[in-house]
């Protein structure tokens, strides 16, 4: 999961893209980088591992001219977390520099990979966005245009992409829509992002998203409809709603608030506890679904666990040591509000069950009389292989262990997941949803087993 901003035609287009990012951090946290491009087509990156804000400087800024530009904010779901791996990627091609910054993840890149290298290609990275680029400069296809497209089309799994050659930028999401994507108007140019957050935060007018398999052409201040990817089955994450996105995005056409609260109501409809004296939610993600399961249930919602903001979010960093650190000081529990209580802990999911350990063992320290867990979506049982970090089956607590196994583990007094048909009934969509995770159900072959090069260490520069 990342978070990839393009900006075209656009004074000061590094700056946009920098404001854009940090509207993006919640989608990547480990690296973040820009590319600029000024009007002679020279193009000028800068890479940085952390923060949008400890990447850049104003000085940095400064050395990025040009009125196109391309950010990238990076969590690793392949390639290890190192600065060889950040994105976007810049390199030269017979058109001009060319400039890859992808949101997603292959599932057949270890196949295409080994192809590649086979005939002759050197990697210096070991993430799979680096073999689209091999695909688009060894591609036979006449124009800059059918090159990209050859790559695309021999690509499996999900791509939100924003492609720069020259000072042309090119947009794509694959043909099942895995992954949300938006253009819109800045003053005379355009800008593409991952979530309509960035877009609000840049000033951008004339929203639109892009629909499965859509590629575009952005130059100049103009936005070129290309002919579409061949279709697919549409298979929308619907993490991205329960989890990843930011509340005050609308992606999929869903706003992600009014899904949330939704989803909170239906743990409420259907998984109510009795005799409950208060709900408060494991914050940010799932708020306002506590929210919605108060609207419901009458239960007074409080805010039970403060968390500190300066911690980024625990689910995405790359270690589960990290993660565990990270739990010890992000959150912390109002005594007040907790001590001789009945509490209704509402959180977005359980994957690995670290942090919910550690927050209930805290709810309890607290006095609480009774620890009522319930949870916005069903039970992870399955890696998923399009995005998002949960690559083994033996990280996933609820494949592993029975609900009775992993609510004693966790130490609450009951624990219920709503069913897959009461999270997508909080949609409006409900039939085109990637729930594999959840389901078992994965709309693309996938590979079992990631291959060598994804674990291995790419060739790094040591400024």
């Amino acid at each position: 999961m990342c978070g990839v901003i393009g900006v075209s035609g656009v004074p000061d287009a590094s700056r946009v893209a920098y404001l854009g990012l940090y509207a993006l951090q919640h989608r990547g946290q480990e690296s973040a980088g820009i590319m600029a491009v000024d009007e002679h087509a020279a193009a000028r990156i800068q890479r940085s591992m952390g923060l949008v804000a400890d990447a850049f400087s104003e000085r940095s800024l400064e050395a990025l001219p040009g009125d196109v530009a391309i950010g990238h904010t990076r969590y690793s779901t392949s390639g290890s977390t190192v600065l060889a791996n950040a994105q976007p990627f810049l390199v030269n091609y017979h058109a001009g520099p060319l400039t890859v910054a992808h949101n997603g993840n292959l599932v057949n890149a270890d196949a295409l990979r080994d192809a590649l290298v086979r005939d002759g290609a050197i990697f210096a990275s070991n993430s799979d966005t680096e073999v689209l680029i091999h695909l688009i400069a060894r591609s036979n296809a006449p124009t800059v245009e059918g090159q990209i497209r050859d790559a695309l089309e021999q690509a499996d799994g999900a791509y939100s992409l924003v492609i720069g050659v020259g000072r042309a930028l090119y947009a794509a999401v694959d043909a099942r829509g895995f992954r949300p994507l938006f253009a819109a108007r800045v003053g005379g140019g355009l800008v593409i992002a991952s979530e309509t957050c960035a877009l609000d935060l840049v000033g951008a007018t004339d929203i639109r998203e892009l629909q499965p398999g859509e590629f575009l052409r952005l130059e100049d201040g103009e936005l070129t409809e290309l002919a579409p990817l061949a279709p697919r089955r549409i298979t929308r994450c619907i993490f991205e709603l329960v989890y990843f996105a930011r509340p005050d995005s609308t992606i999929f056409g869903e706003s992600v608030d009014r899904v949330r609260r939704e989803l909170g109501r239906q743990l409420a409809r259907f998984h109510p506890v009795a005799g409950a004296d208060v709900v408060f939610s494991v914050p940010d993600s799932a708020n306002v679904m506590a929210l919605g399961y108060s609207e419901v249930s009458g239960v007074k919602l409080e805010h039970g666990l403060i968390r500190n903001h300066y911690v980024g979010r625990t689910f995405i960093n790359p270690t589960q040591a990290i993660r565990v650190e990270k739990v010890k000081i992000k959150f912390n529990a109002v005594r007040e509000v907790i001590a001789g209580r009945s509490v209704v802990v509402i959180d977005d999911s359980l994957v690995r069950g670290t942090t919910s350990k550690g927050l209930v063992n805290m709810i309890r320290a607290a006095g609480a009389r009774e620890v009522h867990l319930r949870l916005g979506s069903p039970p992870i049982t399955g890696p998923c292989h399009y995005g998002i970090d949960t690559p083994n089956r033996e990280e996933l607590i609820a494949a592993t262990h029975s609900r009775e196994e992993i609510r004693a583990y966790l130490g609450v007094d009951t624990l219920e997941y709503l069913t897959l048909d009461e999270m997508t009934g909080a949609t409006s969509m409900r039939t085109q949803w990637c729930h594999a995770c959840f389901s078992g159900d994965y709309p693309t072959p996938v590979q079992l087993t990631f291959g060598a090069f994804r674990a291995g260490t790419p060739l790094e520069v040591i400024s």
